[in-house]
């Protein structure tokens, strides 16, 4: 350990690797891989949640089903040590929730899920918020000076994870938009064809066509030509 009392190397290591993104990478999986590592790799931390915050809630992941149904309450109590993490966006420390007096409805719901001692640290990433939450089930177990130094590492990793990930997801949509419209064209091509070896017309006549009859009816170009060009293979197939 360093002499933040929580960070070690191979914690370092694993969350540095939640940067590293593949086709099946995704918010979530990142969400869930950070709950995973640091509940895995600090001392005395017995669980962990993960929310991803824009107007409101839009991820949520936990190591155990009691900390979804924790971190959800707070919908309801309007009260929780990472509710106002997100309104302060500053670290919250909860010693022992048995002798805090903050947040006493949602303290008697983290007892009963077995809570002594909660760490809340909240990341802003662009436009969204991250709010992590470790958990143990004895008092005392993350020492305040080991905040700011987590804090600070959480916030250069997952920032990083998080990017690399939406970029992907960029990537993988402007691709997927540029096969749609090449496919678009082509069937588009093949409609205008059928119509030009039908009437005789230009290619920029039979386009026109295409133009007038998708207006007509309400419906998008490329969907007319799709159409036309299934009618015209089902007419060109021989009969049985």
């Amino acid at each position: 350990m360093n002499g933040s009392g929580l960070i070690s190397p191979a914690l370092a290591g694993e969350l540095a690797a939640l940067a590293r993104v593949s086709d099946d990478t995704s918010s979530e999986s990142v969400l869930r891989g950070l709950t995973e590592t640091l509940v895995r790799g600090i001392s005395g931390c017995s669980g962990g949640s993960a929310e991803l915050w824009r107007s409101e809630r839009v991820l949520l992941s936990a190591s155990h089903s009691e900390l979804i149904v924790l971190a959800e309450s707070e919908d309801t109590l309007n009260e929780s040590p990472a509710r106002e993490a997100r309104s302060t966006g500053a670290p919250v420390l909860v010693p022992d929730v048995l002798s805090d007096r903050r947040w006493a409805r949602w303290a008697g719901m983290a007892t009963r899920c077995g809570v002594r001692s909660v760490l809340v640290i909240p990341i802003t990433v662009e436009s969204s918020m991250l709010v992590v939450a470790l958990y143990s089930v004895r008092p005392g177990v993350f020492p305040a000076n080991a905040v700011a130094p987590l804090a600070g590492m959480l916030a250069d990793q997952v920032t990083v994870a998080l990017r690399n990930v939406w970029d992907f997801d960029e990537v993988r949509t402007d691709a997927a938009q540029m096969h749609e419209a090449l496919a678009g064209r082509a069937v588009i091509d093949q409609a205008k064809g059928i119509i030009m070896q039908a009437s005789g017309c230009s290619a920029e006549a039979a386009f026109d066509e295409l133009r007038r009859v998708s207006q007509h009816h309400q419906i998008k170009v490329v969907e007319l030509a799709r159409l036309l060009v299934s009618e015209h293979q089902r007419n060109e197939r021989p009969a049985s």
